[in-house]
């Protein structure tokens, strides 16, 4: 995992964030280094500082990680833990955004090009 940007999933939903993460580890590849932070700690929804800080933990290679919020105070709460250069926040779409963000991370590519192409998912249009 050493020198790949880990990208940490933030939803209200523990289920969907782990499913989303799995979706986007099994789309990218096992190279892509994807956790979920959903829910609460009693299993709950909302979201959950100490989760999010745990998944940082747990995804951060050295190159960055990014965080994907689902919506409202998912995207406040993953605010918490940036770090500039480091740690940021993408304003993208949820799902489409982490399989992005996953398949640019598995190929070593740095922290500003794995936002760059979730961003890169608010243009791909399903009709």
């Amino acid at each position: 995992m050493s020198g790949m940007v880990g990208i940490v999933l933030v939803s209200h939903s523990a289920a969907l964030a782990a499913e989303a993460a799995a979706l986007a580890r099994r789309i990218a590849g096992p190279e892509a280094v994807v956790a979920g932070a959903g829910g609460t700690e009693d299993g709950e929804l909302g979201t959950s500082l100490d989760l999010i800080e745990q998944a940082v933990v747990e995804v951060d290679g050295g190159a960055g990680v990014l965080l994907v919020p689902d919506l409202g105070s998912s995207v406040l709460t993953a605010k918490l833990v940036e770090e500039p250069g480091q740690v940021v926040l993408a304003d993208v779409p949820f799902v489409e955004g982490a399989i992005a963000a996953a398949v640019c991370a598995a190929t070593g590519a740095p922290l500003s090009q794995v936002l760059a192409a979730a961003e890169d998912a608010w243009i791909y249009r399903k009709l």
